[in-house]
């Protein structure tokens, strides 16, 4: 118990793992360090997405109850993300990136922002991301809109941020708490009966964009998404994208596609297909040939030819309506 006896508020984890070698131990053992004096660690439950480098083997930890199903097939990051959550029965869940590591106050900070009245209307809480040197890191963004998507292909948001702002807030934007659209997906700490009350994450989405969708979603029933400057996360980023090629970025392009058409006017929606096709694809291809980049040429090739299959198989309709 904390303070004059009471019981601090439960959190389950879940983990989604996909060939991410020792990081996966060490965002483990990073859990059992860490103070939980204010949001006491239930259930820790690691999603195996067939990884083939056993990231996932004996992972036993001291003082974590943790549980690993093992998926036969990459079920993709928010259907296992859902399949994480269904083992769980806390308070709240917090969806936690392998390749994360919690400080020792990262949980104590988060747990006690949640007895304050402002936490009232929170329905999503994220956490300062830091890099290897400490230093803040993508933390949180805006919601995805034509004029931020056209700003981050382009380039415009450097000289035009009033017209085309930036994606994702700034170190500069975020030096204390605050609401936010969204917060980064790495520390996604949600409460549970929001998550069971919203079907969980949208399972369209296979990787990226699931956590975009579930903070718009929560907003729209008056659940705020909110940043804790206090409670750090170290993010090595990329380890498992950086695996996939090309792949990684179609299931990017797939995805912020499928946000714009469930989101956005259908004219912005079909106005950024024709966008990611005419423009993004063609500044692509030159900053690989510029870079002399045989394999950023390749990848960028096999991200647009699936993302192309995937407009004609999946969303022929969904394009034509």
């Amino acid at each position: 118990m904390t303070g004059a006896g009471r019981r601090p508020t439960a959190v389950d984890i879940v983990i989604v793992n996909w060939n991410t070698g020792d990081y996966l131990r060490e965002c483990l053992h990073s859990i059992a360090r860490t103070d939980r004096s204010e949001l006491s660690v239930g259930l820790v439950v690691v999603v195996d997405n067939a990884s083939s480098d056993d990231s996932a083997r004996a992972l036993d930890v001291p003082g974590l109850r943790l549980r690993v199903i093992r998926n036969g097939r990459n079920r993709g990051f928010a259907a296992a993300c859902n399949q994480g959550a269904l083992l769980c029965d806390a308070d709240y869940l917090l969806f936690l990136n392998p390749d994360t590591r919690l400080y020792r106050d990262t949980l104590r900070a988060a747990g006690a922002f949640l007895r304050t009245e402002a936490a009232r209307r929170v329905g999503i809480c994220g956490a300062r991301i830091v890099d290897a040197e400490g230093r803040t890191a993508i933390s949180c963004s805006r919601f995805p809109t034509l004029r931020v998507v056209l700003g981050g292909m382009t380039g415009l948001y450097r000289p035009f941020p009033g017209l085309f702002p930036p994606h994702h807030l700034r170190a500069d934007d975020i030096p204390s708490d605050r609401s936010v659209d969204q917060v980064i997906g790495a520390f996604y700490l949600v409460r549970r009966p929001l998550f069971v009350e919203l079907g969980g994450f949208d399972e369209r989405y296979f990787l990226y964009f699931e956590e975009v969708d579930f903070a718009l979603r929560a907003s729209r029933f008056g659940w705020a998404s909110y940043f804790l400057a206090d409670a750090r996360v170290y993010h090595a980023e990329h380890v498992s994208s950086d695996k996939t090629g090309g792949r990684g970025l179609g299931h990017l392009l797939c995805s912020r596609t499928l946000y714009a058409f469930r989101y956005w006017p259908r004219r912005d929606a079909r106005v950024l297909v024709a966008l990611t096709l005419l423009v993004e694809l063609p500044g692509r291809l030159a900053r690989g040939g510029l870079r002399r980049s045989r394999s950023e040429i390749k990848d960028t090739a096999v991200a647009y030819r699936e993302f192309v299959r995937w407009l004609l198989r999946s969303n022929r309709r969904m394009l034509t309506v």
